[in-house]
């Protein structure tokens, strides 16, 4: 899943100033609100607020990809021909936005009237996870889900959703890219706890850092800092901080189970991850751009694994369900959860 950075404008050294400890009885995020909207048994994956707007977009699988407002609280629409949907992009500048779908096409729409562009198939042996902008060469890469033995990148000019070409890279699973803004894309690849970077230009790679944690799920870069961070799934679920020139690893933190969404606050400068396995938010306080501090973690709900911030407030937004979850397997094997129809829920979380 797809990572949200919001750390820009923000002189580095007023960092140590700004990030002020959490003190004791400080409950640092509360619960704002919980909206349940209409479901089917449908899982999910991404979701994506609208950059200065108020849109959440919740890529809901089977369920489409639905149009929810953070300050109203209610559901303002729905895309079309959407069934499928698991990764937004939503890029104001033109106008657009994609969604990676699970039977591997590219859905395009116009972001103001949410009328369908084009629904375009790129993979043919399975379905997209997400899609990421690259500002520097104004396109978007399309990345494709777990994979037997490789996995393949698609990319396409921003403004007109026109395939530029195909990447494969030798892994089974590679997560969403971070891309620098400047001519590099960072690119984990999950079970092989390897970083790469890449030229954006040609996806060349042009370094290879073997990450100490494992299961490397969330990459973002951070401007201000020059600083890769970076979230961890393993057994031992771990945040680590790296100069993003030379890989070196500067701090490394616990934090809950299950993360599958990080993002930044600006005003705050707290780092936080949503962790769905333990149902948590692990927030991280940053006190500069080589110093960083569990400050605690926020109960939230069982399977809340994605998350987003809104740069107005410092709301942080997650969603869930209600689930079953049947026995194991004779072999100790998990079998698969079953989803509460019209139990989805999207949960609101205020900065105390």
């Amino acid at each position: 899943m797809t990572l949200n950075t919001l750390l820009t404008g923000a002189a580095i050294g007023a960092l140590a100033l700004l990030a002020a400890p959490a003190i004791a009885g400080d409950p640092l995020y509360v619960l704002d609100k919980a909206a349940t909207l209409p479901s089917t048994d449908s899982d999910w994956d991404y979701i994506k607020l609208e950059p200065g707007g108020s849109r959440l977009f919740i890529a809901r699988r089977k369920d489409g990809l639905t149009v929810y407002d953070v300050d109203s609280g209610k559901v303002v629409g729905q895309v079309a021909n959407s069934t499928g949907a698991n990764g937004p992009l939503l890029l104001p500048q033109f106008n657009r936005g994609y969604t990676a779908m699970t039977d591997g096409s590219l859905l395009s729409f116009d972001l103001k009237t949410l009328k369908v562009i084009d629904r375009v198939k790129l993979a043919s042996d399975g379905g997209l996870n997400g899609v990421v902008f690259d500002p520097a060469t104004r396109r978007i890469h399309a990345v494709v889900g777990a994979r037997p033995q490789q996995s393949a990148w698609y990319t396409l000019d921003a403004a007109t959703g026109k395939l530029l070409g195909t990447k494969t890279f030798p892994f089974r699973k590679m997560d969403d890219p971070a891309p620098d803004g400047k001519g590099h894309l960072f690119a984990p690849a999950r079970y092989d706890n390897i970083l790469l970077k890449l030229n954006a230009e040609t996806l060349a790679e042009e370094a290879r850092w073997n990450i100490d944690c494992v299961q490397v799920v969330a990459v973002e870069y951070q401007h201000e800092t020059d600083r890769l961070l970076i979230g961890c799934r393993g057994d031992e679920p771990v945040f680590l901080a790296l100069d993003a020139n030379t890989g070196r690893q500067i701090a490394k933190l616990p934090i809950g189970k299950g993360i599958d969404g990080m993002a930044v606050d600006e005003t705050r400068h707290r780092i936080l991850t949503s962790n769905g396995g333990d149902a948590t938010i692990s927030v991280i306080a940053q006190e500069g751009p080589d110093s960083y501090k569990l400050l605690g973690n926020i109960q939230t709900r069982p399977q809340a694994r994605v998350m987003q911030i809104d740069p107005r407030t410092g709301r942080l937004f997650t969603v869930t369900a209600g689930a079953t979850l049947g026995a194991p397997n004779p072999d100790g094997s998990a079998t698969p959860q079953t989803f509460h129809p019209d139990s989805f829920t999207v949960l609101t979380y205020k900065p105390s």
